[in-house]
């Protein structure tokens, strides 16, 4: 993969509605201009995407040829297991504050600070496996605000498949949802062996009963960025061509 030629920029940010310091991984794409207008790519897993899914590099490759819109992507790190839990879970202890800080200051925030378009459209949230879950929570709670949605292998619990029955929103985002067909039997980060798939497949048809523009893949992989990584450049081209 070709050498990544934007440059990542870390912000320190005070949330209120978290009540500490974050340090946002801000990349901006070599030909940053504020005479552009740029999409939002938010990622929760921040660090993970950028080491781990190098969405840089693949976001570079991707603007040079022209195949998708002008992006900037923000990475949001979390401490550790335990405080990812509590801020991506939705049983977490931070789980709304977590969504009160993306769309009431991280937003207006990001609009602030650079030519974004400022509407649903121009703002994609992405995530994996309890990201992703964060990411569609709060793209259904806030959809004005987020109108795309990426979902590599998220944790599926009734709470989750509740919330996409309740949703009726008029404005409805656009999800890029997929799911390995070895995710029968992921170690949580608390040491338990969760069927992902089942789950993964019961979202997928409540999903398509809400009538959501809704891509929906299996891959051929388990609940890893060996596998994360490389679906990385045909959903951006998908979602932000």
């Amino acid at each position: 993969m070709s050498k990544q030629t934007g440059i990542i920029k870390e912000h320190l940010f005070h949330s209120a509605a978290l009540q500490e310091e974050l340090t946002l991984l801000i990349y901006l794409p070599e030909n940053f201009s504020p005479l552009y207008k740029y999409s939002l790519l938010i990622a929760q897993d921040g660090q993970d995407y950028f080491r781990l899914g190098r969405v840089g590099r693949q976001v570079d490759a991707l603007m040079k040829n022209e195949e998708i819109d002008n992006i900037i992507v923000v990475g949001i790190p979390y401490h550790d297991v335990e405080d990812r839990r509590k801020k991506y879970h939705p049983s977490g202890a931070k789980f709304q504050a977590y969504i009160r800080f993306l769309t009431h200051e991280l937003v207006p925030y990001l609009d602030q600070e650079f030519p974004t378009y400022q509407v649903g459209y121009g703002r994609a949230l992405i995530g994996d496996s309890l990201g992703a879950t964060l990411s569609l929570m709060t793209g259904l709670a806030y959809p004005n605000t987020f109108g795309k949605l990426i979902l590599q292998s998220p944790f599926v619990n009734d709470e989750v498949l509740q919330a996409v029955k309740d949703f009726k929103g008029s404005s409805r985002p656009t999800v890029y949802h997929q799911i390995g067909k070895k995710e029968t039997e992921v170690k949580t980060t608390h040491g338990e062996i969760e069927d992902f798939l089942t789950p993964n497949r019961e979202l997928k048809s409540v999903i398509s009963e809400k009538g959501f523009s809704y891509t929906y893949e299996e891959f051929d992989g388990d609940h890893t960025w060996k596998y994360w990584q490389p679906a990385l450049t045909p959903i951006l081209r998908l979602m932000f061509e």
